[in-house]
C-alpha cells in the first residue's frame, strides 16, 4: 500500500516565521545604571560615564536601549547612547527586548517578496524553536492578506482559518 502525503498534494504553502529570525546575541542597555542615585540624569556625569564605558561588549549584538527607572530622561540621552553603540552593535533600537524582536522581524519581513504568495493558500506555522513575537504574526498577516487566496494558522493537520479571499 502506497502512503500518500495529502498535505503536500493540497497546494498549501507553509510560511514559517522562524526562518526570519535574525541569529545573533541580544542585549539590553539600561540607562538607569548611569543616573545619579538611580533617579536623575546629570549631563556632565552622564557624558563622562559613557565616554569611559566599554561599548565593545556590544560588538555584533542586537541592542535595545531603555531606562527601567522611573525617571525623566531627555531624548538626547538615548540618542547619545545610540551614537556610542552604533559602531559596535548590529542594530540599536529604543525599547524593551520585545520591542527589539518586533523591529528585527519587521526589518526582515519588509524585504520579503510578497508577490510570490499571490493566489496561494498559506499556513502561517505556529510552533517555533525561536522566540517569535506576536507582532510578527500580525505583520505577516497584514502583508499577505492583499495577495493570498487564504491564510490559516497552525499546522497542516490542524489549522485555524483566518482569511479567505472572495472569489
Amino acid at each position: 500500500m502506497e502512503i500518500i502525503n495529502k498535505v503536500q498534494q493540497s497546494g498549501l504553502t507553509e510560511f514559517n516565521l522562524e526562518d526570519f529570525y535574525p541569529k545573533g546575541e541580544r542585549a539590553v542597555f539600561d540607562l538607569k545604571d548611569f543616573l545619579w542615585q538611580g533617579l536623575i540624569l546629570k549631563e556632565k556625569d552622564f557624558r563622562e560615564a559613557l565616554k569611559n564605558f566599554d561599548f565593545t561588549i556590544y560588538k555584533d549584538k542586537y541592542v535595545a536601549v531603555l531606562c527601567s527607572a522611573d525617571a525623566i530622561v531627555p531624548s538626547w540621552a538615548f540618542m547619545l547612547v545610540a551614537v556610542y553603540l552604533e559602531p559596535f552593535a548590529k542594530r540599536v533600537v529604543f525599547g524593551t527586548a520585545e520591542t527589539l524582536e518586533t523591529v528585527l522581524y519587521n526589518d526582515a519581513l519588509s524585504k520579503l517578496d510578497i508577490e510570490k504568495f499571490r493566489g496561494e493558500k498559506i499556513i502561517i506555522k505556529g510552533c517555533s524553536k525561536y522566540p517569535v513575537p506576536e507582532s510578527a504574526y500580525v505583520e505577516i498577516t497584514r502583508l499577505l492578506r492583499p495577495v493570498a487566496k487564504s491564510i490559516m494558522y497552525g499546522e497542516a493537520c490542524s489549522t485555524v482559518p483566518l482569511f479567505k479571499a472572495k472569489e
